[in-house]
């Protein structure tokens, strides 16, 4: 096995850098003084890679580009430079990441085409296409405000190109040359931009990698992905195994925000990409901002500067930052700290607020689960950094402001009722929780006392999950009855981190392996021809109670629905079949012990009817649910998402998520709407399409049921 470390990884894959864009256009490979890792420049005096902490920020004060951008600017020039250049643009992705089972939130451009598309299953929607992609990672949240470039929420940037060995859409040289292009057009300094080499991966796959460097900030990743993460692969990439992949994969990331704040050279990242929202937030703070302030604005620039060169998500290197900043400016640490605690607490509302507008702009509820878990957690965030800056105006003015600043998504604002609806009540429920959060966080520490003992961060964390208190109130009620608590500096990054990845069930023991794994798929007519009730069949296998045919018009369980019942006739003798599986596209019938010998054999033709009552009545019910989820979208908005289901002989259950209790005149309204459809007697159509062409034509909202698996998609329509 081929053991490859991030250390050596670089030099085992040293041909993978050999691009012959850079000999060609003056470019040499040389090895950074400070961190040892390898890059390129045009610059045959650097002697450091560019990236921070190895060069500090050199663009604040001094903008890298010949104009100034701000984002609508910036996303635009992007863009058009591609299409200019063969790229299709396509339409960005929800924030939420409804095609995916493995994650919650759409965390770079990539994933929106992982796993279908990298895998080579389904073709992409161009090839190659750009796109500006919002994405929305919490692993550094305790360092958003405090740093000046951390972000929440940021639009990654991005070409793509999907090649195969007999069809390479263009590969290294032609991305290379694509980004010294863009630069080349902002009018950057050929000489300021270097090529750090650094192995990437993330999301299943993997490959060699190049970080784009400015004045010491990162601006751009081009990655080369050719591995896929396998069980049996020979290569080992930061303690994961993977194997080569059939296709390669041109994925591109360009920082809309950080390439945006060095065109401007301002202070911070959110002083270039929301002036507005920061300005009227720090009046309502009653804190003066006032960037035309050379000595003001020397400060924020020392601090940002600085930021750069750590990590101040920890209490101790926020320290060690004030003192370096304030013996540079001539005032004491204190001093700095009570200039620098509200700007970058109001900085934090800013980026938090504007995370929340695509998080429920996008559909996502708040709840105690899974995105909506994410989503609660960045509210109740925010909602006490205002407290503690004493703003009083409800959270969803400040989501007004942003939209209003984000005419490119319209769609927000034709949610907003809706977003100032689950805000409001967001509110009322934090309120309660405050209330209530003290008491219960003072009857537990009270058993700590007794024990003499510190409160465990479990069960903080536990308090926050199961109740919603936050970490501060939950330090500050302790320590009114005398118990401790050591919050780590990155609580909330913690928290968020252990809730941002689905957690996935073990694949079950597949019964009677040995049997299924050597039989072909069965042939499943009952997509084909639903109305039918009896067919002839070859039996496949035979073991304990179960048969296998090469095709069936028997259902097995899924989706929340039971299995069909039927009969088996074979020769003379009645067979009932009681139960239905699927394991791996081959399906099981499972028969009703007899009391004599089961006379059939491989090879033997069978007849075989299904019981057509439960079938019609599993259909009718199964029809019934996405007919009441369309009803509950046309009352209650489009943010309404199936959460689960489950189809009786009898009866039916739909789990819709929603973020209040439905009152009685909207259920009736519902109820209307849904026997109204049923009365109109509209058929169901069904059809088989590439996975590609369904998401174009009905968006997400295919995967309100889960996410199948395979290039193509069966969708059902009522009233087509």
């Amino acid at each position: 096995m081929l053991r490859l470390t991030i250390q050596f990884g670089i030099i085992m894959l040293e041909e993978e850098y050999d691009i012959n864009f850079f000999y060609e256009n003056g470019f040499i490979r040389k090895q950074c003084q400070k961190c040892g890792s390898y890059f390129w420049t045009r610059d045959r005096d650097r002697d450091t890679c560019g990236d921070a902490p190895c060069d500090p920020y050199s663009f604040i004060g001094n903008p890298v580009f010949k104009k100034k951008f701000n984002l609508a600017q910036m996303r635009e020039f992007y863009l058009s430079y591609f299409e200019k250049n063969g790229h299709t643009r396509i339409e960005r992705y929800p924030v939420i990441a409804r095609w995916r089972n493995d994650i919650y939130l759409t965390i770079a451009s990539i994933a929106d085409f992982q796993p279908f598309v990298t895998s080579g299953q389904v073709a992409p929607p161009a090839n190659p296409l750009t796109i500006s992609q919002p994405c929305i990672r919490l692993s550094d949240l305790d360092a958003v405000g405090r740093s000046g470039r951390h972000l929440t929420t940021f639009e990654m940037m991005a070409h793509h190109a999907f090649n195969k060995k007999d069809n390479e859409i263009y590969w290294k040289d032609r991305t290379v040359q694509l980004c010294d292009g863009l630069l080349n057009e902002l009018g950057v300094d050929p000489f300021a931009v270097t090529y750090k080499e650094e192995p990437w991966a993330g999301g299943g796959n993997a490959g060699a990698c190049v970080e784009v460097l400015i004045g010491g900030l990162e601006v751009a990743t081009l990655v080369f992905m050719n591995l896929q993460q396998s069980k049996d692969g020979d290569i080992v990439i930061k303690g994961d195994t993977y194997r080569k992949m059939d296709n390669y994969i041109v994925d591109t990331g360009y920082g809309l925000e950080r390439l945006v704040w060095a065109s401007q050279g301002t202070p911070t990242v959110y002083d270039a990409i929301f002036p507005e929202v920061v300005g009227e937030l720090m009046e309502l703070a009653g804190v003066e901002h006032r960037l035309e302030d050379e000595d003001y604005a020397n400060i924020l620039s020392q601090n940002a500067r600085l930021a750069g060169l750590m990590d101040v998500s920890e209490k101790a290197n926020l320290l060690e930052l004030r003192k370096q900043v304030a013996s540079n400016i001539g005032i004491t640490a204190d001093k700095l700290g009570t200039i620098m605690e509200p700007v970058e607490t109001a900085y934090a509302i800013a980026d938090h607020a504007r995370c929340i507008t695509f998080m429920l702009g996008d559909g996502i509820i708040p709840s105690n689960v899974k995105a909506g878990y994410l989503a609660r957690l960045v509210i109740r965030r925010t909602m006490k950094m205002m407290q503690d800056l004493g703003i009083t105006i409800p959270l969803s003015d400040i989501i007004q402001m942003h939209i209003n600043h984000l005419p490119e998504y319209p769609e927000f604002a034709d949610r907003f009722d809706i977003i100032n609806d689950i805000l409001d009540n967001e509110e009322k429920k934090f309120q309660e929780t405050l209330q209530r959060g003290k008491k219960l966080i003072q009857k537990s520490a009270k058993h700590y006392k007794k024990k003499g003992e510190k409160m465990p961060l479990d069960t903080v964390i536990d308090m926050y999950d199961s109740h919603g208190i936050p970490a501060e109130i939950s330090k500050e009620a302790a320590s009114e009855v005398g118990v401790e608590i050591e919050l780590p500096d990155n609580f909330y990054s913690l928290v968020a981190e252990r809730h941002s990845k689905s957690v996935q069930e073990e694949e079950k023991e597949i019964p009677y392996a040995d049997h299924l794994k050597k039989l072909p798929p069965t042939k499943r007519l009952f997509y084909d021809e639903p109305n039918r009730m009896e067919f002839e069949a070859v039996v496949l296998d035979v073991f304990d109670n179960n048969i296998v045919l090469d095709s069936t018009l028997l259902y097995p369980e899924g989706g929340g629905q039971p299995p069909d019942h039927g009969t088996f006739m074979v020769d003379d003798a009645l067979l009932k079949v009681i139960d239905v599986q699927i394991f791996n596209g081959v399906v099981t019938h499972t028969i009703e012990e007899i009391e004599d010998e089961l006379h059939i054999r491989k090879g033997d033709m069978v007849t075989g009817k299904v019981d057509e009552k439960r079938r019609m009545a599993h259909a009718r019910n199964h029809t019934a649910t996405h007919i009441i989820n369309d009803a509950a979208r046309q009352v209650l908005g489009d943010h309404i998402w199936q959460a689960g289901a489950q189809k009786f002989v009898d009866r039916a259950r739909l789990d819709l998520s929603h973020y209040k209790r439905i009152a009685p005149e909207e259920l009736n309204e519902i109820e209307m709407i849904a026997n109204q459809m049923v009365m109109e007697n509209k058929r169901v159509i069904s059809e088989w399409m590439d996975r590609s062409t369904a998401e174009k034509r009905y968006g997400f909202s295919l995967y309100q049921g889960g996410v199948p698996p395979g290039d193509r998609i069966r969708a059902a329509t009522v009233n087509h």
